[in-house]
């Protein structure tokens, strides 16, 4: 058999060059000296036995899984970037009207499930509640829980009247709008679980009580010091990125590539609460068309639901997919997202449950809170920002058993192996 030449995601992703070594259970150790390209390497010998153990002379070890592709005489295998549906992760998608009768929002929102707590599940700047598909799918295969995800106000396809009103006094009400038109006055127990600004929001909302049947509280990669210390940077890496992609598989390959998002899985089905599709009135390419001003943005902004997305229109404009949100418009909120969420965190009377990517990213007042058994937390495997995209079983694992351990739900199966750190 020849060689197997194998391309792992943080090559792709991070571009390394380590020499690798490649440990097969039958042939034991076999260095590699080749130089990684990101898309392809070229074998320096032959292997006999497929299925190998790469290990990066840092000391980083990748098996082979769902991140790995094997490709055979260095001929690259390719990756598949179409878009897939959320239907294949939600039961129901509908849009929320909630407000005065004659100035309603409307918020986008996907669910699943009819028994257990309520999961409400927010997501980071930027994203969508498509980030949280791969996810909910697995927290709902460990657990019985009713997941129930939902566009933030001017993200995916959520309509509201002020939708540069980004401080977390709107967006929490927000929240609490949308589950009480859903659920009524008094909803199912609840759980809050978000991530990045989600957290902070998810944080907001039960520091204040915005709603009365809050059970538990789940902030995923949101720690208040980490992040206004890291918020100075924010403009230069959204004026970084490209500003539009000539098709949605370009922007999910760039997602992927770049490690925004480092689970194609789940790239394939969040990248379209991301972007949206435009028509070019010039010909200018996409990579110069411009967010606003040279587009007319088709269907009201409404995001490509359907199974697939065709690129091949029969019209005779070409079309662009720009950025559904500015980012950059929504600094002067930035600050307040995080500031005194901490404090906030530790003060909600309920069980909570923080998840990080990395210790390095606990303040002064959350290592205090967490060495006086304030909350639980723990800690995933290397991963981006993107915590519940690039690692979803594992934050199904944590939040799965975070439900059982405070007897929130009923598990599903074998639940032996869903621990949390006290």
């Amino acid at each position: 058999m020849d060689f197997l030449a194998l391309i792992a995601q943080e090559v792709l992703v991070n571009n390394r060059t380590s020499n690798l070594q490649c440990m097969s259970p039958e042939s034991g150790l076999l260095s590699i000296t080749s130089a990684f390209h990101p898309r392809y390497t070229e074998p320096a010998s032959r292997h006999p036995n497929g299925l190998l153990v790469v290990k990066f002379a840092d000391g980083a070890t990748l098996l082979p899984g769902p991140c790995l592709e094997f490709v055979e005489c260095g001929v690259a295998a390719k990756l598949d970037y179409s878009p897939v549906s959320w239907k294949e992760y939600f039961e129901q998608m509908e849009d929320v009207c909630v407000g005065a009768a004659d100035c309603k929002d409307t918020f986008r929102v996907y669910r699943a499930g009819t028994e257990g707590p309520l999961l409400v599940l927010l997501h980071g700047g930027g994203h969508s509640a498509l980030s949280w598909a791969v996810c909910a799918t697995a927290i709902s295969s460990r657990v019985a829980c009713r997941v129930f995800a939902m566009d933030l106000r001017g993200h995916g396809a959520s309509q509201v009247r002020h939708s540069d009103d980004f401080s977390t006094q709107t967006m929490s009400k927000d929240v609490a709008s949308v589950v009480r038109a859903c659920f009524g006055e008094i909803p199912p127990p609840t759980v809050l679980i978000g991530h990045g600004v989600g957290g902070a929001i998810a944080v907001h909302t039960a520091g204040n009580i915005l709603l009365p049947t809050i059970v538990g509280l789940v902030a995923i990669d949101v720690v208040e010091g980490s992040a206004t210390e890291v918020l100075h940077s924010m403009q230069i890496f959204l004026k970084g990125r490209p500003k539009s992609f000539k098709s949605m598989e370009h922007a999910i390959e760039w997602s992927f590539k770049s490690g925004q998002i480092r689970n194609l899985e789940s790239a394939r089905v969040s990248v379209a609460g991301q972007i949206k599709r435009c028509e070019v009135e010039d010909a200018d390419s996409p990579e110069q068309a411009s967010p606003a001003g040279d587009v007319v943005v088709e269907d009201n902004g409404e995001p490509h639901d359907q199974n697939h997305v065709n690129d091949k229109d029969n019209g005779a404009s070409e079309s662009v997919y720009n950025w559904r949100i500015d980012l950059s418009k929504s600094e002067k909120y930035w600050d307040g997202w995080f500031r005194g969420t901490s404090s906030l965190f530790l003060g909600c009377n309920l069980p909570k449950l923080l998840l990080l990517a990395g210790v390095d990213r606990l303040d002064r007042d959350l290592t205090i809170g967490q060495m006086q058994g304030k909350f639980m937390m723990q800690l995933l495997p290397p991963c981006g920002h993107a915590v519940q995209e690039d690692a979803p079983d594992k934050v199904a694992d944590a939040v799965a058993g975070f439900l059982l351990r405070h007897k929130f739900a009923e598990s599903r199966g074998d639940s032996r192996s869903l621990q949390v750190a006290p």
